[in-house]
Parts: structure tokens; C-alpha cells; sequence
């Protein structure tokens, strides 16, 4: 959305969306899946795919900010998750190349290019491997608002995590 001032939301995919990790005691028989009525291209290529609740597209859509893909899938979460998910096309971060200085310190890769492309607006982050390293840095560096929040990738975004976005964001719509 252009002009908008609506709170973006970057979403990762892998952990939030795609859950991963459990061992067998935390789920004996495995991750549910999902099928879904839409033709998806992809899917087929990617066996995680029916790890992906359907039910979230409507719930991410329902939140009160601007949808960006913040994930290693790139325009390929346009071509495969989106449709899966009743999405429209949306926007999508392009990664520079990370610093060793990002490492050194503890940063993760994706830190400075979100701060980057959000441009002093308010911003949530949803991710599974976020850090209070990275908390710090937004807290030092960003001059709006931020919610960086870590989603158990063993569980993916789970009803608390969407009612704590919910809640965050509209404090913070324009």
C-alpha cells in the first residue's frame, strides 16, 4: 500500500508458517497437514507445503498492518504460499548480503535489512530466530515502533501469537 500508515508485518516462513523441529515424543504422529481447494503451483514441489494452516491466510489478512514476505522463499512465497493461503501478492524483501560484523555481534542476517526497508515506520516482525540481540539494535537504531516477536518453530504462530500481533498493531495503526 503506498502512503499507507498502517504497521507492517514481516513474515518469515519457515517456523512460522511451516512448522519444524518436534521431536517424535513432542508429536508422535507428526505434524497435522492441510490440504487446501486452490490451485497452488508448487506444491507439489514442496512437501512442507501441507504443513502450512490455510486458516492462517484469513487471520493475517484480518490484522490491521501491511503484509511483507521477510524470507529466504522470496518471490517464490508469492508463486506457492500465497495462493495456498487465500493471499494476495505481496511485497517482498530483497536481502543484501549480511556483514561479518552481523555475525560477530550476534545480529541476525535479516535485522538491519528490515530496519532498512521499513523506513521509520512501525513494524512487526514474526520469526523463529529472533534474539534480544536484535531487540537491542532496533530498540538503538529504529525510530519508530517495533515488535520484534519469536515464534516456536516447533509449534509455528500459534492463537497467542496472533492475538499478541493483533493487539500490538492496533496500538500502533496511523
Amino acid at each position: 500500500m503506498i502512503g499507507s500508515t498502517l504497521p507492517l508485518l514481516f513474515l518469515d516462513v519457515d517456523g512460522p508458517l511451516i512448522p519444524f523441529g518436534a521431536t517424535r515424543q513432542q508429536l508422535p504422529d507428526g505434524y497435522p497437514t492441510y490440504k487446501t481447494g486452490r490451485h497452488v503451483p508448487g506444491a507439489d514441489t514442496n512437501p512442507l507445503i501441507t504443513r502450512v494452516n490455510p486458516a492462517h491466510g484469513p487471520r493475517l489478512m484480518a490484522l490491521p498492518c501491511e503484509l511483507v514476505w521477510a524470507t529466504t522463499w522470496m518471490s517464490d512465497a508469492n508463486e506457492c504460499l500465497a495462493p495456498w493461503l487465500g493471499l494476495p501478492e505481496l511485497p517482498v524483501v530483497t536481502w543484501l548480503e549480511p556483514s561479518d560484523e552481523d555475525e560477530q555481534d550476534g545480529l541476525h542476517w535479516k535485522t538491519r535489512d528490515l530496519h532498512r526497508w521499513a523506513a521509520g515506520r512501525p513494524f512487526a516482525w514474526l520469526d523463529d530466530e529472533i534474539t534480544d540481540t536484535d531487540r537491542t539494535w532496533i530498540e538503538a537504531h529504529h525510530p519508530g515502533q517495533a515488535l520484534l516477536h519469536r515464534v516456536d518453530a516447533r509449534h509455528g504462530i500459534a492463537d497467542e501469537d496472533f492475538a499478541t500481533l493483533d493487539h500490538w498493531l492496533r496500538l500502533h495503526q496511523g
